[in-house]
């Protein structure tokens, strides 16, 4: 008995090299929200050779036979038997909704530790340093703060996880910045509309179409306010709306069941043609999560535009790029006057999520 075991024991973990011997490749890209590893390449240097062993282990690790079908397996058994997230990324909430558990997002969910005076004070001073030093070159300046997912639907988040604060670090900086008529504060907008319609994917961790619209608009109503050349925002009325029934999204992803958990992507369809285009990265989607995006409209009449970002104004693009001759998106928290002077715009957009006021608080001499 105890050999049939041995035998079978070794058949088993045999199993996955067989089956990549055999051509058989156990990942499936659609189903993370990850790169996989690639193949390594052996060329005739000690060096290489020296970095090829660690590179095929890592390839194995994310490419084993059958690695897929466990990974989904495992995820399937937490979700749905055990009813807990099968990654530390994801918390899994009520009615289907699921919400991103790092990047201390549960800390700013559950509000434990708000900002000091200190890094209060270094925020206000380095908004106000970047207004002084565009307004000298004749630049508008907006600052706004995406709000997480748990903001919108707390009721959503589970039992386990509690609030324990009263005031969020994005509540201290904008009623900090509340005298300078900077900060858009989406928020009132966004629980507005969230009474009409869902306004947030479920399984992702940023706003869908239609809340992205809504933060937009308020968005490009303080640039109008600053720069009256810009063109007014579009409406609901500009738009069909459609249900897209699609693959698991971002959070999904993280859990391994991008094909298991589905998502109804409430989209807007625009029913006028977008002149905006995409000219770098050169072929890129709008969407495109990439560190830098350039759009252009032929039309010397619109403003120009940079706009400091995250994730969630990847949504935004394709309404933002509307407004301006060239939008330069770049993939950072920090005002960098380096790229401004550079390009030249009538107005810069500072965006960051906010519970990266954890993780990033900025230092006045960042700022020329």
């Amino acid at each position: 008995m105890k050999a049939v075991l041995a035998a079978l024991f070794v058949v088993v973990i045999a199993l996955p090299l067989a089956a990549n011997l055999a051509g058989r490749d156990g990942a499936d890209r659609g189903a993370e929200n990850r790169e996989l590893a690639a193949f390594p390449r052996l060329e005739a240097s000690w060096a290489s050779a020296a970095a090829f062993a660690p590179r095929l282990s890592a390839w194995f690790d994310d490419h084993f036979g059958f690695r897929s079908t466990l990974v989904q397996w495992y995820g399937e058994s937490r979700l749905f038997a055990l009813h807990v997230s099968p990654s530390t990324a994801v918390v899994v909430g009520r009615d289907g909704w699921f919400f991103y558990g790092e990047d201390q997002a549960v800390e700013d969910f559950a509000q434990v530790d708000p900002m000091t005076p200190d890094a209060i004070a270094n925020w206000r001073a380095a908004i106000l340093r970047a207004r002084d030093w565009l307004r000298a070159r004749g630049v508008a300046y907006v600052f706004t703060i995406a709000p997480d997912k748990h903001v919108l639907y707390a009721e959503a988040m589970p039992d386990t996880i509690a609030r324990v604060g009263d005031v969020s670090r994005t509540d201290q900086l904008v009623t900090a910045m509340q005298d300078t008529g900077l900060m858009v504060d989406v928020r009132p907008a966004l629980f507005e509309a969230k009474s009409r319609e869902r306004i947030y994917q479920r399984t992702d961790t940023h706003w869908n179409d239609r809340g992205a619209l809504v933060a937009y608009q308020q968005i490009i109503g303080a640039v109008r306010a600053r720069v009256p050349k810009t063109p007014p925002a579009w409406t609901r009325a500009d738009f069909d709306p459609r249900e897209v029934e699609t693959a698991g999204l971002d959070l999904a992803g993280m859990m391994g069941l991008k094909r298991v958990v589905r998502e109804i992507d409430l989209t807007l369809v625009p029913r006028r043609p977008r002149r905006a285009r995409v000219i770098e990265p050169a072929g890129a989607l709008p969407t495109a999560e990439e560190g830098r995006l350039v759009t252009e409209i032929d039309d010397p009449a619109l403003p120009r535009a940079v706009i400091f970002r995250d994730s969630f104004v990847s949504r935004l693009v394709p309404f933002l790029s509307e407004h301006f001759s060239r939008a330069v998106y770049l993939w950072q928290n920090d005002f960098d006057a380096d790229i401004v002077a550079h390009e030249h715009p009538d107005v810069v957009i500072q965006e960051i999520v906010g519970r990266h006021l954890y993780n990033f608080i900025p230092s006045p001499e960042l700022v020329p």
